[in-house]
């Protein structure tokens, strides 16, 4: 499902990209950047983290990148934060008895497949660099 995930997780990649002092990239000053709770940067950066595309160290304030930004793609970005990479989910359990709800999932799965991989291809032409040089 689209949701805010993908775009505050780009926010907080390009704030770590361009923020020449990683002492301050703490959960607490990248949610004020965002706008949001610092519980909110831990989630997504920690889905970062465990996807290779981010790095803290122990003790230390800061984060940094695993990668330069034009070697990260936004479906890197994608792919870490969007749970099972589903982008459009679709309703379970219709009644079977109704023509319209005994063949929907499967006529929309088709469908939803090839638009997740035509937006996968798109976002793997996208890397953070080009975010970031448009800030």
């Amino acid at each position: 499902m689209v949701n805010h995930r993908m775009s505050v997780a780009i926010h907080v990649m390009t704030l770590i990209a361009l923020t020449e002092q990683k002492e301050l990239l703490t959960s607490e000053w990248i949610a004020g950047s965002v706008n949001t709770n610092p519980v909110v940067i831990r989630r997504i950066t920690s889905s970062l983290k465990k996807a290779g595309l981010l790095r803290s160290g122990r003790g230390t304030k800061g984060m940094s990148l695993t990668k330069a930004v034009n070697d990260i793609t936004l479906y890197e970005i994608y792919a870490a934060v969007t749970p099972e990479h589903e982008l459009f989910a679709i309703h379970k359990d219709t009644n079977i008895d109704c023509r319209v709800g005994r063949k929907i999932e499967s006529s929309l799965s088709e469908v939803y497949a090839g638009l997740g991989k035509k937006l996968e291809d798109e976002l793997s032409q996208v890397t953070l660099g080009m975010i970031t040089d448009r800030i």
